[in-house]
């Protein structure tokens, strides 16, 4: 029940952004499906080894966007989706990014002891102009459920790009010990706009034991109705 009323909130403020982007020529909408060889998730392998498949679904007007993002390959908590809005702006040499996301996991259980009913994300991005070929983000978790509710979860990336190549190295901060202290990098090159390779590696694993093998990725996306 408790994710139909978050997919219908989802559906409700799509509609309703819609309807604010006036005039509507001005208004973008994008949609792409694509393919990974796993599900990597901030220098993690969360599908275990088995494929992800990702959807997308964006609308972009005057700074403003909000979309829905859904993925299979999560071994844990299954098929994912993502709601999200956010407002991006420019001021002089700096870009700047203000983004809220839900996650929703359809198959787990509404009360149950993951604790995983409401997950939230805020983050702050800021870029450096006129490409943001410099950027660094910090995502706060804001929203965990019940079990995690006491959690002090942040996530901070820092990327910088050379053209076709990419380097990311991104940190956790977390209360529960989980993720406290994992840093990973990520050297990312895109073969075309839409076929990237990433090698992703675990440098520090902090406080946390997770796979710090060297992981690649491969990513295949298809923009629809263009």
């Amino acid at each position: 029940m408790k994710m139909k009323q978050k997919l219908l909130a989802g559906a409700i403020a799509l509609s309703a952004f819609a309807g604010f982007a006036v005039p509507a020529a001005h208004a973008e909408v994008a949609a792409s499906v694509a393919v990974a060889n796993m599900y990597y998730w901030r220098g993690l392998d969360l599908g275990k080894g088995d494929p992800a498949l990702i959807a997308d679904v964006a609308l972009k007007s005057n700074g403003f966007y909000t979309g829905l993002w859904a993925s299979s390959g999560d071994a844990g908590l299954g098929t994912e989706y993502d709601f999200y809005a956010g407002y991006g702006f420019s001021a002089g040499p700096v870009s700047l990014d203000f983004n809220y996301t839900t996650y929703m996991y359809p198959s787990v259980p509404s009360g149950d002891n993951l604790g995983f009913d409401d997950v939230s994300d805020v983050a702050v991005t800021v870029g450096l102009k006129p490409s943001d070929d410099v950027s660094l983000t910090l995502m706060h978790r804001v929203g965990v459920g019940d079990i995690l509710a006491d959690d002090d979860y942040t996530y901070t990336t820092f990327t910088a790009a050379f053209g076709k190549f990419s380097a990311l190295v991104g940190t956790h901060s977390d209360d529960s010990g989980a993720y406290d202290g994992l840093t990973h990098l990520d050297l990312s090159y895109a073969y075309t706009s839409n076929l990237t390779f990433t090698l992703g590696k675990v440098v520090d694993q902090g406080e946390a034991e997770w796979n710090d093998e060297l992981k690649f990725i491969v990513k295949l996306s298809l923009p629809l109705g263009e």
